[in-house]
């Protein structure tokens, strides 16, 4: 299968799809881009496995690794938490401090601290520092989020 890529200063971004007949690999393209409820691949005790956005907590890079966190298990992503942020900028997650992008969607309350950082509590009760380099993009994102 060919395909183009192409960088473009203005407009809407936009895909377009052109294919002779419906073949499964044309299929599940669109459905990829059909579907909202993405996944991320990684390993869990030497095995690859599939973890839905929706069950991600955070993200965190230690060590040069990247680790998805869930309710009940850590994964070992594949992906860079820079790939991430780019990737998962716009579905309500948020870049948090140097090592971790957040679920927003996950965090159950908030806390102003000291020296303009926040804490949030997540679904799951852990405890997340968003660093004062990013709370007041953070709080700029919820305001955005609850004006009509």
């Amino acid at each position: 299968m060919k395909y183009t890529l192409e960088q473009i200063t203005r407009g809407e971004d936009e895909i377009i799809i052109r294919y002779k007949s419906m073949t499964p690999e044309v299929e599940k393209i669109i459905g990829f881009l059909q579907d909202k409820q993405k996944f991320l691949y990684g390993n869990l005790e030497n095995e690859k496995v599939i973890v839905k956005l929706s069950q991600i907590l955070y993200v965190e890079s230690v060590d040069g690794r990247t680790y998805g966190y869930t309710d009940s298990q850590v994964v070992r992503l594949d992906y860079s938490l820079a790939q991430l942020e780019g990737a998962l900028d716009d579905i309500n997650f948020f870049r948090c401090s140097k090592s971790m992008i957040i679920n927003i969607d996950k965090v159950k309350t908030l806390r102003s601290l000291a020296s303009n950082r926040i804490e949030a509590t997540m679904c799951n009760g852990e405890s997340v520092l968003i660093s004062r380099t990013y709370a007041s993009d953070f709080r700029k994102r919820l305001k955005r989020g609850i004006e009509p």
